[in-house]
């Protein structure tokens, strides 16, 4: 069963979640589980990292894109699957698309990273450019759908899409048994939710926290205030994770199931980053290395405990990433 209904859409619960889990045996890797004496030194903690780059399309992102897609009636599968996305959730309802042979349209910013871009037009998408300064993708979605009949699949204001992402976080649990924490990366709180509500049904009593960079903090304002906050084009270089702000359904998800918000400097997610790819050998992106970042803090609250972190990707723009690393 689902809960009670968000603009439309029924709430995803933990049942949604593992249903979802079977719909995608077969389809999505079940990515590794990582750990590190080291990490766990620095942390105090025994650490967990889900490594959701080694997933199909380089993101947790494809979880929710082959839910929410191979769900769809006869009909809209033939009129073709619209989105918008800067670039992790692009590729991967063009990998989706391709897999389950539905025609796919994605408007992504012209600044979006090269390599998201050439992803997503690679897996088949065809890609629609907007200047993200000057219009709204949700405007020019709008305007597609009205023209083509294109099903909107959004980047994380799904039920199927929030449910497809909650079981990066029921792999996790699964895995290594019940966690006491769980850290992850907030965009528009699709990954968030989902792992709030499988935390929820698979690990009673555990602590989920979800981690944004300060330059946009909205769903932590949000979170605190009980009031739907903003942010517009914030200067982050985690480009996963510069949502304008949580959506309909993933708002009043996160208020009630996520136990704490916390936001990070982006020197941390820098350090966080290099100490991924130097220490563990694991290529992530900024947005993919947010979760961990609060943790290299050597925070008292989680010494001791059995800790959880999406690492929800690693579609890294190289040129990029080497310039952060000086």
């Amino acid at each position: 069963m689902r809960s009670a209904q968000g603009d439309g859409q029924d709430f995803p619960d933990f049942a949604a979640v593992t249903a979802a889990a079977l719909r995608l045996d077969g389809f999505a890797n079940r990515t590794p589980v990582m750990t590190s004496r080291t990490l766990d030194g620095i942390v105090g903690a025994r650490v967990f990292l889900k490594c959701e780059n080694f997933q199909r399309g380089g993101a947790f992102k494809f979880r929710g894109a082959f839910n929410a897609l191979s769900q769809l009636s006869a009909d809209k599968k033939n009129a073709g699957v619209l989105t918008y996305s800067s670039g992790n959730h692009a590729q991967a309802i063009a990998l989706a698309g391709s897999m389950l042979g539905i025609r796919t349209t994605i408007i992504m910013p012209q600044n979006a990273p090269a390599a998201k871009l050439a992803g997503t037009r690679g897996y088949g998408g065809t890609v629609v450019l907007y200047d993200p300064a000057s219009g709204a993708r949700e405007e020019i979605a709008a305007r597609l759908r009205e023209e083509s009949g294109m099903t909107v699949i959004p980047p994380y204001d799904h039920s199927d899409v929030v449910a497809g992402q909650g079981t990066a976080a029921l792999e996790l649990i699964e895995e290594v048994g019940p966690l006491d924490r769980i850290y992850a990366p907030c965009g528009g709180g699709g990954l968030l939710s989902g792992s709030a509500i499988a935390a929820k049904g698979a690990a009673a009593g555990c602590y989920v926290v979800g981690v944004e960079p300060e330059t946009a903090d909205d769903a932590t304002r949000s979170f605190r205030t009980g009031e739907l906050q903003t942010v517009h084009n914030p200067p982050t270089i985690a480009d996963g994770l510069r949502t304008p702000s949580l959506g309909k359904l993933t708002f009043p998800l996160v208020r009630s199931l996520v136990s704490e918000m916390m936001t990070v400097s982006e020197a941390e997610i820098v350090d966080t980053m290099r100490f991924l790819w130097t220490r563990m050998k694991l290529v992530v992106e900024p947005s993919g290395a947010v979760a961990l970042a609060p943790l290299m803090r050597c925070l008292p609250e989680v010494r001791g405990a059995r800790v959880g972190v999406i690492i929800s990707g690693g579609n890294a723009d190289l040129a990029a990433v080497f310039k952060l690393f000086g």
